[in-house]
């Protein structure tokens, strides 16, 4: 019987998707935050998609993936000046780093909804991508969350 490995993957069509859609919601004028936090969930569904590419053992870690996912982007906007304006912040924080790592741990929020309930139902899923479901409503619920609260 062949070894099978855990498989990480989120849905490749989805990462497109919301690769996409980012563009679209920076021409049309949404808050450098609310992007943020998509273009986080994007790095973190990408991160947990490529982990089971890997053979190195460490990059084969999606959580330790997305991290390094997270610098190297943070780092890419510092370094093209898209981090650091003034005007930018919520709370003292840059918007778009505050929206990074919003971003970030709503995604490991619904992965690790999705793991445990998994977990709990003797290994098997709840519904039908409900691999999908947990992280994207994890996201809309902290994206909605803060429009309102904030009126970003």
């Amino acid at each position: 019987m062949p070894f099978v490995h855990p498989a990480y993957a989120q849905c490749p069509i989805c990462i497109v998707t919301v690769g996409g859609g980012m563009l679209l919601a920076e021409k049309l004028g949404i808050d450098s935050l609310l992007i943020g936090i998509w273009i986080s969930a994007l790095n973190t569904a990408i991160a947990f998609y490529l982990a089971s590419k890997f053979k190195l053992k460490l990059l084969n870690n999606p959580w330790l993936l997305s991290f390094l996912f997270l610098f190297l982007i943070l780092f890419y906007f510092q370094v093209t000046n898209q981090i650091g304006n003034p005007a930018n912040k919520l709370l003292g924080i840059d918007k778009t780093v505050f929206g990074q790592v919003l971003g970030l741990i709503a995604m490991f929020i619904g992965n690790f909804i999705y793991g445990f309930t998994k977990y709990k139902n003797g290994d098997k899923v709840l519904f039908p991508y409900s691999k999908v479901v947990f992280p994207v409503v994890a996201v809309l619920l902290v994206t909605i969350i803060f429009k309102l609260v904030f009126n970003l």
